[in-house]
């Protein structure tokens, strides 16, 4: 890859990182015990004001949105991780065969770990 394909795919990772971590804000919040954990929040009943239905209502959403959660977490960890090896110099090679991942792919999934082949 060249300097300007890399350049390109270093700013998508940045604005991945950003709109997933905006997104998260939304219904979480950064744990306190572990880097890179989010914690939904979970809902404030307050006594006499809110019906058994409605409870019901937003622990059910509660528990949608851990899922969510869940998987946005996954892909800002490996939004990082890419941003972490393109300081390292290492952004771009399989994790597990150690050749070179396609442009076409990265440009796609910039966080991509593997090539093609190794999928």
């Amino acid at each position: 890859m060249n300097k300007t394909q890399i350049e390109s795919l270093k700013r998508k990772l940045e604005e991945d990182k950003d709109s997933l971590q905006k997104t998260l804000q939304r219904f979480a919040k950064k744990g306190s015990k572990l880097e890179g954990n989010w914690e939904t929040n979970y809902p404030d009943f307050t006594p006499n004001e809110s019906s058994k239905e409605e409870e019901a209502d937003e622990v059910e959403e509660y528990s949608a949105l851990i899922k969510i959660e869940h998987a946005l977490e996954v892909r800002l960890k490996n939004v990082n991780e890419a941003l972490e090896k393109m300081k390292n110099g290492n952004y771009g090679t399989c994790e597990r065969c150690e050749k070179e991942i396609p442009y076409e792919k990265l440009s796609l999934v910039p966080e991509t770990k593997t090539c093609t082949d190794c999928v």
